[in-house]
């Protein structure tokens, strides 16, 4: 048997470690698209306490990606050989889908703020009646008829 064969078939120590984190990042990166999943299902249904609880667990995760992948910021990202392309498309799907959960974040809060406005809005003509946190009507919108009053 040829010398040259055995040397092909033989892989490195650092070569093996490589591949073994690339292997571990590439589970962590499905793991991390479930939870972005299941964090938009939650979102969309408002169970915010679930959503709140897996926060730290995901944080955890993007931990250990970036240590797997030896990554410090977007320029050794950038650095990762051509053997990580899988893992960095499967991290750019993770970031769109971040990205998509951050919008219905945002537009939720949109929507809180819009209704509370709507309570707050110091209109004398306003026939709606809003009541202070101890029961009572509020001082700023009696100039209004209320139901009391009609």
């Amino acid at each position: 048997m040829p010398i040259d064969f055995l040397l092909s078939d033989m892989t490195t120590p650092a070569t093996d470690t490589q591949a073994s984190s690339l292997e571990q990042a590439l589970a962590l990166a499905k793991t991390l698209e479930d939870m972005l999943e299941q964090e938009f299902e939650q979102l969309k249904v408002q169970d915010l306490d679930a959503f709140e609880a897996s926060q730290s667990t995901k944080n955890e995760l993007l931990q250990q990606l970036a240590q797997l992948a030896g990554i410090q910021g977007p320029d050794s990202a950038d650095a990762l050989g051509p053997e990580w392309d899988g893992f960095k498309a499967h991290m750019a799907h993770c970031r769109d889908m971040h990205r998509r959960n951050e919008v219905l974040i945002g537009r939720k809060i949109d929507a809180i703020r819009g209704a509370l406005q709507s309570l707050q809005v110091q209109d004398p003509t306003s026939s709606v009646e809003i009541y202070d946190r101890l029961g009572k009507v509020s001082r700023s919108r009696r100039g209004g008829r209320g139901y009391a009053e009609a």
